[in-house]
């Protein structure tokens, strides 16, 4: 009985302000609890955004690195198959020419057309001309060389020289390089997921110390720059790419 009157007394004796002041701390309580579960939560999803982008970025490098040493390949035979075509043009050129001193037939109109003469060396070697460089060569006799100023000077010089080895290269050299693009990128998203980790402990460190807070306008002061700060950080968060 005492103790119920010593209780009620307690609760009589409190001002309206007192009991006001109470509710308001009690309401930032509640709102200082809901500030940094939010937050936490975000610098958790932030931290695993930039793991996940670094993922990329890793990845993307690898492909990238990939790429490059496939084009290196696919160059270096394109080099290789070039210089086979170039010796055998020449020993083609050479045997035409020793055939044509020796005065034997050597399927080399006066017009610049050839036909290859079964026995010949040069029909030899013409007949072993590899399949890429044939339409060069066909090509560019076309343009009759002997008597046209203009005909390219060589096989190699017309449009239909073509390797798909080198062209191969190039592809895979663009492909490097896109990947290489999007991990600079991915590398870029991860640090800008990085920053938001900072925004968001800072958004701990203010409405963490404002619970501290026993002045009113300190405290409303803290928790306005933690709700802020916030606001500010979901915003730019929610503008980031995302990767799942």
């Amino acid at each position: 009985m005492a103790s119920y009157d010593s209780t009620t007394a307690s609760d009589a004796g409190e001002s309206p302000r007192a009991r006001s002041a109470q509710r308001l701390d009690r309401r930032f309580e509640m709102f200082e609890a809901l500030l940094l579960a939010l937050a936490v939560v975000l610098t958790a999803w932030a931290a695993f955004q930039s793991t996940k982008w670094s993922g990329v970025q890793a990845n993307s490098y690898s492909m990238a690195s990939a790429s490059r040493i496939e084009s290196t390949r696919a160059s270096t035979r394109a080099g290789q198959l070039t210089v086979i075509d170039v010796d055998t043009f020449i020993a083609w050129v050479d045997a035409i020419s020793a055939e044509e001193r020796t005065g034997q037939p050597n399927g080399l109109a006066s017009d610049g057309t050839y036909t290859p003469q079964p026995g010949t060396e040069s029909g030899f070697f013409y007949l072993r001309f590899r399949d890429e460089f044939k339409p060069a060569i066909d090509a560019w006799l076309a343009e009759r060389p002997l008597s046209n100023p203009n005909a390219p000077r060589t096989p190699f010089a017309t449009s239909e020289y073509s390797l798909a080895d080198e062209e191969r290269a190039d592809e895979l050299e663009q492909e490097a390089e896109s990947f290489a693009a999007e991990a600079r990128e991915a590398n870029q998203n991860g640090d800008n997921y990085v920053l938001m980790t900072i925004l968001f402990a800072a958004v701990l460190f203010f409405a963490g110390i404002s619970s501290k807070m026993d002045a009113f306008r300190p405290r409303f002061t803290l928790l306005g720059c933690a709700v802020v700060l916030l606001t500010v950080a979901i915003v730019v968060v929610v503008s980031f790419p995302k990767e799942i």
